[in-house]
């Protein structure tokens, strides 16, 4: 990264980065790809992917699976716990202490936000913005989402910050030219260390000058 950038903007994805999610969606999609595809472990392959994009991988052409599976699904997010990744809300803070710009980037789509909202209401006034799905001409890995969330704030690449956990996360906000971090919650640290430029735990103790020496 250009040492003479600005860090301007945080980018977060939600599940795994904000909320402490992956763990239940692995259970929910290794069930679904058990059920219809005979193979619990391509779950793994869909973790940062719109489910619209999932949909199209792997039910193409199969609508009464897809309806059936959009439904599950809803049914499933209604009900999941939704904690915040350990020291979430005070990073967030500290960054916007620094006048940091801070923005949700997620393949979820606008209807799981409403459930994210009612467990989080504050949410929607920790972020400056939220991004979802239908915003995103192309999902993560390609650089959109990430480039999106520059173009809102009205700055560049390479002052933006990428908090990833998922490798299509990761590859997206590689793609985009910004700096990205790493969050060791669904993939072990030494997984990921090749796609970021630091990884970390979660963001206990995690501020902006921390951050910042770091980059």
């Amino acid at each position: 990264m250009n040492t003479t950038a600005q860090f301007t903007a945080g980018l977060f994805d939600l599940d795994g980065v904000i909320l402490d999610t992956e763990s239940q969606y692995t259970i929910f999609w290794s069930r679904i790809m058990q059920e219809y595809k005979g193979d619990a472990s391509l779950a793994l392959n869909i973790k940062g992917s719109t489910l619209e994009s999932i949909l199209a991988s792997y039910f193409s052409g199969r609508q009464a699976e897809q309806e059936k599976i959009k439904l599950e699904l809803d049914s499933f997010e209604q009900v999941m716990k939704m904690s915040y990744i350990s020291g979430l809300p005070e990073f967030i803070n500290d960054l916007k202490m620094h006048k940091v710009k801070c923005a949700v980037v997620t393949s979820s789509n606008r209807a799981k936000m409403q459930a994210v909202y009612q467990q989080h209401p504050e949410l929607k006034t920790l972020f400056d913005e939220v991004l979802t799905a239908e915003q995103f001409s192309r999902s993560k890995p390609a650089p959109d989402p990430y480039l999106l969330g520059a173009e809102v704030f009205n700055t560049l690449p390479q002052n933006c910050f990428v908090f990833e956990d998922s490798f299509n996360g990761l590859a997206s906000g590689r793609a985009a030219g910004m700096h990205v971090v790493g969050l060791a919650t669904t993939n072990s640290a030494e997984k990921i260390k090749p796609y970021a430029d630091i990884v970390i735990p979660d963001f206990t103790g995690m501020t902006y000058e921390k951050i910042c020496r770091q980059r």
